[in-house]
């Protein structure tokens, strides 16, 4: 089905505007005849967000203010159309007002909240629009948008931690690598003019300065081939088979398969747990929330787990397989099901994960940083010692 924006005119004479779902033009024409209305103009509408230069995509904290919003005005009783009306005039993101406008004019003609949130799957994912279809039906929506900005607001502070754990690492990387571009192309080419009528070199300033040429002449080449290879890789990726295999290469990779596990645990029992509080049966929860683990091989175990479970399996038994829960939090998980209230566990193990990530950010970061240093030190103190050594050596030779 295709949404159309149209404006008509009813049998008075009286301007329409507003967007009517179906299959072509020709459809969505003899719907609105069918209405008493005769479209002026029709015109198909695009799910895309445009931005000034072509699509602008939403980020995470705009759906996590979104929905707090709604929350806060659904718990004040306002009804959801008139909450998308207000939330739509308070913003100044037109991408974000565009989105608004388009579910506030579905809501008004009747569709379901969720059904056109699930038209921007790129914002909304399965988990969301469950949620909120749930809340439809059940008549706690102010509630289920309250879990739902909770859980956007957690995976927000996540994203931002991870993240700080890898900018300051990146920054030293790339100071790193701009020293070296610049002392191969600048320091070493000005010395090398030193040793023009020197015939016997010594070993280390023949290798400095056939590096530093190999480094001038072949630099584009280089880059062209990091940019090549980024590229291949990426399309490799966006392969199932070939993310597959670098999903479970990061997992069998030391320090990033910590990494991985621990992200994988937080995301998959947050989840599990909003999911529960909201009245989900275990192997329907567990398959929502598979939407929210990024790693391939660590969904497939999850799923197989779902499976188990639906056939009549114990759920510790069963998750105790998966990489992703270690004997620690197996047990806890235990304790949860003798007494029938999974959620609770399943928030205590997503806390608890969240603590363990900080505090292994926190070390790699502070280890990274000094080796990081030394590493860029050693290579530049390489290139000065050596350059040293060989103006010493020329003196010895005059």
């Amino acid at each position: 089905m295709a949404d159309f924006k149209y404006q008509a005119y009813d049998s008075e004479g009286n301007s329409r505007k507003g967007h009517i779902e179906a299959i072509d033009k020709l459809t969505a024409t003899k719907r609105l005849n069918e209405q008493g209305l005769k479209p002026a103009k029709l015109e198909p509408v695009s799910t895309q967000i445009g931005g000034l230069f072509g699509e602008k995509r939403l980020t995470l904290d705009d759906i996590e203010f979104l929905t707090a919003e709604l929350s806060l005005l659904l718990r004040s009783g306002v009804k959801i159309d008139r909450g998308l009306e207000i939330v739509k005039r308070s913003k100044s993101n037109l991408a974000l007002k565009a989105l608004l406008d388009d579910v506030c004019q579905k809501v008004k003609q009747g569709t379901m909240l969720s059904t056109s949130l699930a038209a921007y799957p790129e914002y909304f994912d399965p988990l969301y629009i469950n949620l909120v279809k749930m809340g439809e039906e059940t008549g706690t929506l102010p509630d289920i948008f309250a879990s739902l900005a909770e859980d956007l607001k957690f995976k927000k502070d996540l994203k931002r931690k991870a993240l700080q754990a890898l900018v300051y690492p990146m920054v030293i990387l790339s100071v790193c690598v701009v020293c070296i571009v610049f002392v191969f192309n600048f320091i070493v080419p000005q010395l090398s003019s030193l040793f023009d009528n020197v015939k016997d070199l010594p070993s280390y300033t023949r290798i400095l300065l056939g590096t530093s040429d190999f480094f001038i002449n072949y630099q584009f080449f280089l880059l062209a081939l990091i940019i090549a290879s980024a590229f291949a890789i990426r399309t490799f990726l966006n392969k199932s088979e070939g993310k597959q295999k670098f999903d479970r290469f990061f997992l069998h990779t030391p320090v990033i398969s910590t990494f991985v596990v621990v992200m994988e645990r937080i995301r998959f029992n947050s989840s599990m747990a909003m999911m529960l509080n909201a009245g989900l049966s275990l192997d329907k929860a567990i398959l929502l929330a598979l939407d929210s683990v990024k790693n391939s091989v660590v969904k497939l175990e999850l799923l197989t787990v779902q499976k188990q479970i639906r056939e009549g399996g114990r759920l510790t038994e069963k998750l105790s397989q998966s990489v992703i829960y270690p004997d620690f939090y197996v047990s806890l998980l235990e304790v949860a099901e003798e007494s029938g209230d999974m959620s609770i566990a399943f928030d205590e193990v997503a806390s608890r994960s969240k603590v363990e990530f900080e505090s292994w950010t926190t070390k790699i970061t502070n280890l990274l940083e000094p080796i990081l240093i030394l590493f860029m030190g050693g290579i530049v103190g390489s290139v000065v010692v050596v350059m040293l050594l060989s103006i010493v050596s020329i003196n010895d030779f005059g």
